[in-house]
C-alpha cells in the first residue's frame, strides 16, 4: 500500500472534533501543506478549534528525508506553546504513527494517521503533560484536488524513494 499523506507533496484540509482537558468536545478544522525539498521535507499546518473564543494552533515541522529502506522519519518543530518538539513518523502498512516529546517541559504525545484511501486519512492524536491528558482530537483529512493541468509532483524535485513499511 502506498501512502499519500506525508510521502507525497500536497495540501490536506480536515474537520472533526477536539477535546479539551475536561473532556468537552468542540468542532475543529485544519489545513496542512506538505512540501518536499532536496534537503528536508516541510509540514506547515494549523488546527482551529471553533470554541468561544476560537483558538488556532500553528505548527511547522522539518522532516529528514528518508532513505530507500527507512521506515521511520525524524522530525522537529518549534511550537509557541510547547517549545522545541522532536518526534518520529513511523510508516506502517495501513497507517502512519507519530510519537513526539518536548523533554524540557514534560510534554509528549502521539498521532495516528489511518489511510482510508489515497485521498482520505483519519487522524487521531493526544497531547499529554507528564501523565495528564491536555487535549485530544480526531480529524478526517481530505487531500485538496490539484488544479487541472497541474500536479504536486511537477515541482522538478527528485522522485520520492519508496519507504519500506512493516508489511513490505
Amino acid at each position: 500500500m502506498t501512502h499519500t499523506y506525508l510521502l507525497e507533496p500536497g495540501t490536506w484540509i480536515g474537520s472533526g472534533t477536539f477535546w479539551r482537558e475536561d473532556g468537552e468536545p468542540m468542532p475543529a478544522e485544519c489545513r496542512t501543506e506538505v512540501t518536499h525539498q532536496n534537503d528536508c521535507w516541510l509540514i506547515a499546518g494549523s488546527l482551529k478549534v471553533l470554541g468561544s473564543p476560537p483558538v488556532e494552533f500553528r505548527n511547522a515541522y522539518s522532516i529528514e528525508p528518508p532513505s530507500k529502506k527507512a521506515g521511520c522519519l525524524r522530525w522537529s518543530s518549534e511550537n509557541a506553546t510547547l517549545g522545541k518538539v522532536q518526534g518520529t513518523f513511523s510508516v506502517l502498512e495501513r497507517s502512519i504513527m507519530s510519537v513526539y516529546s518536548c523533554t524540557a517541559a514534560g510534554y509528549h504525545g502521539a498521532e495516528h494517521y489511518d489511510r482510508i484511501d489515497a485521498e482520505h486519512y483519519q487522524a487521531s492524536g493526544v497531547l499529554l503533560l507528564e501523565a495528564r491528558r491536555l487535549s485530544s482530537w480526531e480529524i478526517l483529512l481530505t487531500r485538496e484536488a490539484v488544479p487541472a493541468g497541474g500536479s504536486s509532483s511537477d515541482s522538478g524535485r527528485p522522485a520520492v524513494p519508496r519507504i519500506a513499511t512493516s508489511g513490505s
